[in-house]
């Protein structure tokens, strides 16, 4: 293996945006890409390593700057400033994702053809909106998104869904998952919903138990989850290209 990280800076209305790109140089031709949509604490390291992960799997992988300028939020009122306005108005997202696609589009080793995106809490959120929004994408992975995002309408869904999501999760109410879940049934979407016993939010993180204990917020890391959430994700994503 050879693999290769490169940043990179470009425009998008105006704005500077720092994205991270990882593959596998040994690799010859084109391969599927995966965006990678951060927590909202921003593209920090452990988005990058997400994407370094899964440049090791043989694809190449974009971890999106959705903030610009690669702001990181120091705490969480921060975080919660950064984050707002992509929830109160998911075409921000909507827009900003788009404009990662075909960035990553632009490389050579990409495959054009075969895209699919995944997110970490606020960007599990991020990445599900975009789908009901109808961003072609072969498919999406939400890692302990939110689920009271916008509502999926016939026509409009192109990707196949799964969704990760922590049993012990604070952040998400039963409401929220059964108002998900009847969505995507109304709609006939083509989606994969697995819950993990006792795991809370952010339970993929490994920085998620000392965060938790520094700013007083229900979350930990759980290893079991998250290793079989990474493995559940390597399924999808074969079943898609």
């Amino acid at each position: 293996m050879n693999l290769k990280t490169e940043e990179i800076n470009y425009l998008v209305d105006g704005k500077n945006y720092k994205d991270f790109i990882a593959f596998d140089a040994e690799i010859k031709g084109k391969r599927p890409a995966i965006l990678v949509i951060p927590e909202w604490w921003g593209c920090n390291d452990y988005t990058r390593y997400r994407a370094k992960m899964l440049a090791e799997l043989g694809y190449i992988a974009i971890a999106v700057d959705m903030y610009g300028d690669g702001k990181i939020a120091e705490t969480p009122e921060q975080a919660q400033a950064l984050a707002t306005p992509f929830y109160k108005n998911p075409n921000v997202a909507k827009k900003r994702i788009e404009a990662a696609i075909e960035k990553i589009k632009s490389y050579s080793e990409t495959d054009a053809n075969n895209i699919a995106a995944i997110g970490y809490c606020f960007g599990g959120s991020m990445v599900l909106n975009a789908a009901k929004l109808g961003v072609t994408l072969k498919g999406v992975v939400s890692f302990h998104g939110g689920l009271a995002g916008v509502q999926a309408k016939p026509n409009t869904l192109k990707s196949k869904i799964l969704v990760c999501h922590g049993g012990d999760d604070k952040f998400v109410s039963a409401d929220d998952v059964k108002n998900f879940k009847q969505n995507l049934d109304e709609v006939k979407a083509e989606y994969i919903f697995k819950t993990y016993k006792g795991a809370t939010h952010a339970f993929s993180n490994p920085d998620a138990t000392a965060n938790g204990k520094k700013f007083n917020m229900p979350i930990a890391y759980n290893e079991a989850a998250d290793k079989s959430s990474w493995d559940e994700m390597k399924r999808f994503l074969k079943s898609l290209f």
